[in-house]
């Protein structure tokens, strides 16, 4: 299939990058149901480090099979499957070339209480799998993201060297960050420019609510008059720090909710001008018949 105008457009805002780096993004924006109109939605399943097997998978007991997340990302038509090293591995040669795969090289578990993670993959084994990207998490405002971020720029120039996308998750915690902060519109905007900053290709945010956390942001924010009270009005907001919507966002399913929440989430993103979802427990915990039947419904809203 031809690239489409809109594809031949967002590849035109990646000034710099290789050639290489182009054709793996137009694999994966050109990739599954939402080919070639500039969304995308991708399965992750990193959840299994993330909070244990049984927290991530036992509502849907298949789902430990790495075979069937690896069918639940064909069968759907998503855009791309993003794993750790390991769940990659399971199923590479058996479903090779058939979706975008993206390695997640850094990976915390909650056995610990540090706010880090520990490198679990390379760009090595990216290459080996076939992926067209790495995908690597920062949590601005933690003690250790100033080592996070010097992490990622070694990581991102041997990816970029090797025609490799960089898909960051930027979820900003610790330090001046309150907890409700983590969501909130001036801290989920701040990690995404962050992010784009770093030369992500991608990024990963959560979405954002309407609460302004640095005391310092809320008279930018008031005198300015940002818009912050829709969700689609949140988004904006966001992508404008993404260098002017000159930079792909995705922003995240998160915890598992109902289908209608999750909707209409959707929906906000797409009016907002955000490019997608990466939903990974709202749809492999679910049955394969219904989580195909809701991310169908998730790209035809993007669609």
């Amino acid at each position: 299939m031809l690239r489409t105008e809109t594809v031949r457009k967002i590849l035109s805002w990646y000034e710099g990058e290789t050639p290489g780096l182009k054709s793996n993004l137009s694999r994966l924006l050109m990739h599954g149901r939402l080919a070639g109109t500039g969304r995308l939605v991708i399965l992750p399943v990193d959840q299994g480090f993330e909070h244990g097997p049984a927290r991530s998978f036992a509502p849907n007991p298949v789902a430990y099979d790495p075979h069937y997340l690896y069918e639940l990302a064909i069968e759907s038509g998503v855009s791309g499957y993003a794993a750790p090293l390991g769940l990659l591995e399971a199923g590479a040669d058996t479903f090779a070339g058939e979706v975008p795969l993206i390695l997640k090289l850094n990976s915390g578990n909650s056995l610990v209480t540090n706010q880090d993670q520990a490198l679990t993959g390379t760009v090595e084994d990216a290459l080996r799998l076939g992926c067209v990207g790495v995908g690597f998490t920062i949590y601005p405002g933690a003690e250790a993201s100033y080592g996070m971020m010097e992490e990622l720029r070694e990581i991102t120039l041997q990816a970029k060297s090797r025609g490799l996308m960089t898909v960051v998750w930027s979820y900003p915690r610790g330090g001046k960050v309150s907890k409700e902060g983590e969501t909130g519109l001036d801290i989920i905007a701040y990690a995404a420019h962050m992010a784009a900053l770093l030369g992500a290709t991608i990024i990963k945010v959560k979405l954002p609510t309407s609460h302004v956390d640095l005391a310092d942001a809320k008279a930018t924010y008031e005198k300015n008059e940002i818009l912050r009270e829709s969700g689609a009005d949140r988004v904006r907001h966001i992508m404008q720090a993404s260098f002017a919507g000159k930079r792909i966002v995705v922003f995240s399913g998160g915890a598992a909710k109902n289908t209608s929440e999750l909707l209409d989430e959707v929906r906000a993103i797409r009016d907002g001008g955000g490019n997608g979802s990466i939903i990974g427990r709202n749809s492999f915990q679910r049955s394969r018949e219904d989580a195909i039947k809701l991310l169908n419904e998730v790209m035809d809203i993007y669609a």
